[in-house]
């Protein structure tokens, strides 16, 4: 009896090729079939995920629409603005303790609700003793159990971490869970590297067939210098609002207070924000280059005319950098 052992090197090759083919057919722009809109917003950590999903989620809700919103980070903080700051039991927390006491979990153990907006987060492992991408993983198989698919939403919103590239953060994407992708960012470089990583995850899984693209950006604590604009247009995909810079909203979100209503001043910008999000249809982006992304900035704030000098071997053997002859023989004459 002999076993087949496949070619690694021609699999991979395989890979490649099909990856560098175009699709046959391009992004649909026409509203998503199914009822319900799934969206997963991601983002550099820090930027404002959590600030502007609660409000938009909020907002959404304000405006007659059931909004499921699940946090998909294992820092578990999606929800905290929505609830005044309180933390809520995690999906993967609830399973562990209560498949201990065998005792199955229920809706009402890690789903809560507040303004019409129904709410849960994730979670993920305890520090140092698991993946967290592996973990979203297993949250997404609990939420199956539960009958995620049998729910009545008319928008599902996702908030995952954007800065670790890695299957499981890339759930949503690889998988074509979701109709579109919304990324928040800033006028920094951290936070669109992220934005630029993500559009090249979504344009990486388009060229393997894949269905989902990107709506736009969302431009957190904008202060007017237009990179991130510039970012969106460099990339082919539109702004979806421009959050300010305000020391008022800053305030409202330290102290856990909801702006997505139209009883404050800042109703009229999340219903915007609302209604683009409901008909931004999925585009297919055109990611930078690294040289590209820096190009967005001056050139002296980001170091992008430094030349690179490049070091040689007795730069690295430093006080050992003695010539040391060579054992090569060579022939002359053979």
């Amino acid at each position: 009896m002999t076993l087949d052992i496949p070619n690694l090197k021609d699999f991979d090759a395989r890979l490649r090729a099909e990856a560098q083919e175009e699709p046959s057919l391009e992004v649909p722009q026409d509203p998503p079939s199914k009822k319900t809109q799934i969206i997963a917003i991601y983002g550099k950590g820090g930027i404002g995920k959590s600030f502007t999903l609660a409000n938009l989620s909020h907002m959404m809700a304000e405006m007659g629409k059931r909004v499921l919103l699940i946090g998909c980070d294992p820092k578990s903080d999606t929800t905290s603005l929505l609830f005044g700051g309180k933390a809520c039991p995690t999906i993967i927390e609830t399973s562990t303790r209560k498949k201990l006491a065998g005792e199955e979990v229920k809706i009402g153990d890690v789903c809560f609700k507040r303004g019409g907006v129904f709410a849960m987060e994730l979670g993920g492992p305890e520090v140092g003793r698991g993946c967290g991408g592996r973990g979203i993983i297993h949250g997404f198989e609990l939420l199956e159990k539960l009958g995620f698919h049998d729910w009545d939403f008319d928008y599902v919103l996702l908030d995952f971490l954007g800065d670790v590239v890695c299957g499981g953060f890339g759930l949503p994407i690889a998988r074509d869970m979701a109709q579109k992708v919304i990324v928040v960012g800033s006028n920094d470089l951290q936070s669109l590297y992220v934005a630029n990583n993500v559009c090249s995850a979504v344009e990486y899984f388009r060229k393997l067939g894949g269905n989902v693209g990107v709506a736009g950006l969302v431009i957190n604590k904008d202060d007017g210098t237009g990179e991130a604009a510039a970012f969106a247009k460099a990339v082919n995909i539109p702004v979806l609002a421009s959050i300010p810079a305000d020391d008022d909203l800053r305030r409202k979100s330290a102290n856990y207070q909801i702006v997505g209503t139209n009883a404050t001043q800042w109703g009229a910008l999340f219903e915007v924000l609302a209604c683009a999000v409901a008909d931004a249809p999925p585009l297919r982006p055109k990611p930078l280059t690294q040289d590209g992304l820096l190009g967005l900035f001056d050139a002296e704030t980001t170091g992008s005319n430094f030349v690179l000098d490049p070091a040689t071997d007795a730069d690295m053997r430093g006080s050992f950098a003695a010539v040391k002859p060579s054992l090569e023989v060579v022939y002359d004459n053979v």
